[in-house]
C-alpha cells in the first residue's frame, strides 16, 4: 500500500513541476506576498498627521503642544485660525485629530482649576482611532503629572475629551463590515471569471465552444456577465445583512454605492478573465487568483492604513481597485458621500476596468489561434 502511495505522490510531483508555469506559481506568489505582507501589514501608527486649533496663548497651551511636536509619533500639518476649518481637513482626511485647547486653558491651570482639553478623531478605521487616542491621553497624562508636581495642582490638571467623528462610538463594526463587502465581492467575482475559460479547456469543452457561431468577442461577454451579475448579487446580500443585521448605519444614496460596485465589478471581472485568459487548467486559475487577491485586500486599507506604508508601497496601491472601492463604501456608510465627493475614486476603477478588460480580450484573442 505504501508503494503505490509514494509512487502517486512522485507522480502528482512529477505532474506539478513538469509545467514551468506551475513552478512558477508555486514558488513566485509565496515571495511576492511575503514582500507584500513584510512593508504593507502593520498596525503601527507612524507620522500621525494632526492639526491644532489653540485659542490659548499662555505657557501651558505651549508645554502641552510641544510634547506633541517633540514626539515622533506625531507630524503637524498646521494651526487653524478658526473652528470652521476642522470640518474640511477631517472629512478630505488631511489629518486624523485635530487639538482644541480652549481660550482660558492656561488661566484654569494657574488657578488650579481643571482645564478642558478637546481632541477631535477621524473616527473611521476605529482601529487606528483607538491607537491615536492611546497615544494622545499618554502624552496628556505625562503633561499632567509634569503641571501638578511643578505648581502643586491638587486634581488632574487638564481634562481630556475625546471626540470621534463619524464612529462616535468607535465600534470596530462600523470600520470592517463595509470593508467585507468590497472583500467578499472581489474574492466571489475574481474566482467566477478566473475559473471560466480555464474550466472550459480542462474539461475540453472550449474547443466546441469555438466551432458555434459566436464570436470571441460575444464569448468574453458571455463570461463577463455572470461574475458581474453573481459579485452583485453577493455585494447586495451583503450590504443588506450590514444595515439590517450589524446596524451599520447608511447614510449616503444607494446611487451613488451602486456606481461605485458596477465600476469595482468591472475591473474585478477583467482581472478574472486575464487571469483566466492565461491559466490552463483550474489549479493555475486558481492559483492566479489567490495571487491577485491577498496582495489586494493587503494594500487596499482594508486592516491597516495605506499612510503607514512605504512611499513605494502607497503608488503601488493605486492599481488595487479595492483601494477605491473600500473608500466608497465607508464614505457612503458612514459619512453620508455622494457622487459629487467620490469622484476622485469612480474614474480610476473605471480606467483599471476598461484596462483589464481590453487585455482580457487581446489575451482571449491570441491564445485561440
Amino acid at each position: 500500500m505504501w508503494h503505490r502511495i509514494f509512487g502517486l505522490v512522485i507522480k502528482e510531483f512529477l505532474a506539478l513541476l513538469k509545467d514551468r508555469k506551475s513552478r512558477l506559481v508555486v514558488i513566485v506568489p509565496p515571495l511576492i506576498q511575503l514582500l507584500v505582507f513584510g512593508y504593507a501589514a502593520t498596525f503601527d501608527l507612524i507620522e500621525v498627521r494632526y492639526a491644532v486649533f489653540n485659542e490659548d496663548p499662555g505657557s501651558a497651551s505651549r508645554e502641552l503642544l510641544a510634547r506633541f511636536e517633540g514626539s515622533p509619533t506625531f507630524r503637524l500639518s498646521g494651526y487653524l485660525d478658526q473652528e470652521g476649518q476642522i470640518p474640511p481637513l477631517i472629512d478630505s482626511q488631511q489629518v486624523l485629530l485635530v487639538i482644541h485647547i480652549g481660550p482660558h486653558f492656561t488661566r484654569d491651570l494657574l488657578l488650579k482649576r481643571p482645564a478642558a482639553l478637546q481632541v477631535i478623531l477621524d473616527g473611521r478605521n476605529s482601529n487606528s482611532a483607538m491607537v491615536i487616542s492611546g497615544y494622545v491621553g499618554s502624552i496628556v497624562t505625562a503633561f499632567n503629572r509634569s503641571w501638578a508636581a511643578a505648581h502643586g495642582f491638587p486634581a488632574v490638571p487638564a481634562a481630556l475629551e475625546i471626540r470621534a467623528w463619524f464612529n462616535p462610538v468607535l465600534q470596530s463594526r462600523w470600520f470592517i463590515v463595509p470593508g467585507i463587502v468590497g472583500l467578499l465581492t472581489l474574492v466571489v467575482t475574481l474566482l467566477v471569471t478566473a475559473l471560466s475559460v480555464a474550466r472550459e479547456r480542462e474539461a475540453g469543452t472550449f474547443d466546441q465552444l469555438l466551432v458555434t457561431p459566436l464570436r470571441p468577442v460575444e464569448i468574453l461577454i458571455g463570461k463577463t456577465v455572470p461574475g458581474m451579475l453573481i459579485g452583485a448579487f453577493e455585494a447586495s446580500l451583503i450590504i443588506l445583512l450590514a444595515v439590517g443585521w450589524f446596524q451599520v448605519p447608511l447614510r449616503g444614496s444607494l446611487g451613488a454605492l451602486y456606481l461605485g460596485l458596477f465600476l469595482f465589478l468591472l475591473s474585478g471581472v477583467g482581472m478574472g478573465l486575464m487571469i483566466s485568459s492565461l491559466a490552463v487548467t483550474q489549479q493555475q486559475g486558481l492559483l492566479g487568483a489567490f495571487l491577485v487577491l491577498v496582495p489586494s485586500v493587503v494594500l487596499s486599507g482594508f486592516a491597516t492604513p495605506i499612510a503607514n506604508m512605504p512611499e513605494f508601497m502607497q503608488d503601488l496601491t493605486r492599481l488595487i481597485p479595492l483601494r477605491y472601492f473600500l473608500i466608497i463604501l465607508r464614505g457612503v456608510f458612514l459619512e453620508g458621500a455622494d457622487v459629487t465627493l467620490l469622484w476622485p475614486q469612480y474614474w480610476p476603477m473605471a480606467v483599471i476596468g476598461l484596462a483589464s478588460l481590453a487585455f482580457a480580450s487581446w489575451l482571449f484573442r491570441h491564445r485561440l489561434y
